[in-house]
C-alpha cells in the first residue's frame, strides 16, 4: 500500500480499477450539498467513549500480529465476532481461501455485523482487522517480522466497535452494516523479487466485493477507518474519495468541523491510496470515503510508525479516537 501524489498515477489507478466494475459506475450519493448540510441537525447523537475504544484497540494487540493463518489471527478472529454478537448485530462470517502475491493461501475470514438488517436504506462501515506480516519500513533486519498493527488496523477496528455498542443501544433511523475485512495488509513487499499480481492489496475487500454477506448488496455510501489511532493524526481529501464519494466526503468533514474537529479533518487534498475502498466502489458500486491519516511531514504520506515494529499501543491517543468516533457516529445518527 502506498500514497500516490501523483495525479496522472492516480488517474490511471483509478481508470484501472474501474474496469473491475460489475455494472456503471456511479460516481454520486445522490445527495445534494444542501441535503448533507442541512442532515447536521439536533438529533441526539450518543456519547462516543474514548476509553471504551482505547480497550478494544488493545484487546486487539493483545493477541499479537493478527496475521492470517496464525494463531493470534485465529483467536483475533473469534473476539471481534463475539463482539458483534454481543452488541446485538446480526454477524455474518465470509470464510475464504486467498491467494497471496506468493501464492500462499491464506485463510481468511470477513466479518460482518448488521444493524435493522432488514432496513433498505443503509450506510457501510469498514475497517481492516489483519496486521501486516513485514516490518518492511523499519530497519532491514526486521522486514519478515510482523507487526502489532495498532494504528494500522486495530485502531479503525476499535472505534466501530465502540459504535457498534453504541447502536445497540440506540439504534440510528437507518440500518448500519460493520464490516471487518480481511487480508489487506498482505500486499506485496519492496524487497520480494519474484512474480507478483498488481492487486495484492486488499484480498479481503476484493472478495466480499465480489461476493457480499447478503446478495446484490446495496448501501448509500461507505466509510472506511484506516490509520485513526495516531496523535494529532490529520486526515485530508484522499483523491479517489473525492473522485467517487465527494458528496458523502464533504459531509463527514463538514461534520467534524461542526463538532470541533476541524484540526484533525483538513478540508485539503491529500494523496491518493489503494485501499478497500477502492473495491466497495468499483465492485458494489457503493460511494466509499477513506479516512486515513496523511501525513505531509513524511516521504511517504503515511505516520513515521507505518510497518514498522514501532506501531504498538503506546502509540495510539485517545483524542483522536474521539474525533473519529465521534464525527462518525454524528453522520450516520443524522441520516434519515
Amino acid at each position: 500500500m502506498k500514497f500516490y501524489s501523483n495525479l496522472l498515477t492516480a488517474t490511471a489507478l483509478l481508470m484501472g480499477t474501474a474496469l473491475l466494475s460489475c455494472g456503471s459506475s456511479n460516481r454520486n450519493d445522490n445527495r445534494t450539498k444542501e441535503e448533507s448540510t442541512e442532515e447536521i441537525s439536533n438529533i441526539q447523537v450518543p456519547e462516543f467513549n474514548a476509553d471504551s475504544a482505547y480497550a478494544y484497540v488493545a484487546a486487539q494487540t493483545a493477541f499479537g500480529p493478527r496475521v492470517p493463518n496464525s494463531n493470534a489471527h485465529k483467536a483475533c478472529g473469534e473476539y471481534l465476532a463475539k463482539q458483534l454478537e454481543k452488541f446485538g448485530a446480526k454477524v455474518y462470517n465470509q470464510y475464504a481461501d486467498l491467494m497471496a502475491y506468493d501464492g500462499t493461501l491464506l485463510k481468511a475470514r470477513n466479518i460482518i455485523g448488521a444493524y435493522n438488517p432488514d432496513t433498505r436504506k443503509r450506510v457501510l462501515l469498514c475497517a481492516h482487522w489483519d496486521s501486516r506480516p513485514y516490518a518492511d519500513e523499519d530497519d532491514p533486519q526486521h522486514h519478515h517480522t510482523p507487526i502489532d498493527g495498532a494504528n494500522d488496523g486495530a485502531s479503525g477496528v476499535g472505534v466501530l466497535l465502540e459504535i457498534a455498542r453504541q447502536l445497540q443501544q440506540q439504534a440510528p433511523a437507518i440500518g448500519i452494516d460493520i464490516v471487518f475485512f480481511d487480508a489487506e495488509d498482505y500486499g506485496t513487499p519492496d524487497f520480494y523479487q519474484g512474480k507478483h499480481p498488481s492487486d495484492s492489496w486488499c484480498l479481503g475487500s476484493q472478495y466480499w466485493g465480489r461476493i457480499p454477506h447478503t446478495p446484490d448488496y446495496k448501501a448509500r455510501f461507505g466509510i472506511l477507518l484506516d490509520m485513526v489511532g495516531a496523535p494529532n493524526a490529520t486526515f485530508y481529501y484522499e483523491y479517489y474519495s473525492k473522485e467517487t464519494a465527494n458528496d458523502a466526503m464533504k459531509k463527514i468533514w463538514k461534520t467534524a468541523e461542526s463538532l470541533g474537529y476541524g484540526n484533525y479533518f483538513v478540508p485539503q487534498d491529500g494523496g491518493s491510496i489503494t485501499d478497500d475502498h477502492i473495491y466497495v466502489h468499483s465492485f458494489r458500486q457503493i460511494p466509499c470515503v477513506d479516512i486515513i491519516h496523511y501525513d505531509t511531514s513524511t516521504n511517504t504520506g503515511f505516520v513515521p510508525t507505518w510497518h514498522t515494529l514501532d506501531d504498538t499501543l503506546e502509540h495510539i491517543d485517545k483524542s483522536t479516537l474521539k474525533a473519529v468516533g465521534q464525527t462518525v457516529m454524528t453522520v450516520i445518527y443524522n441520516e434519515k
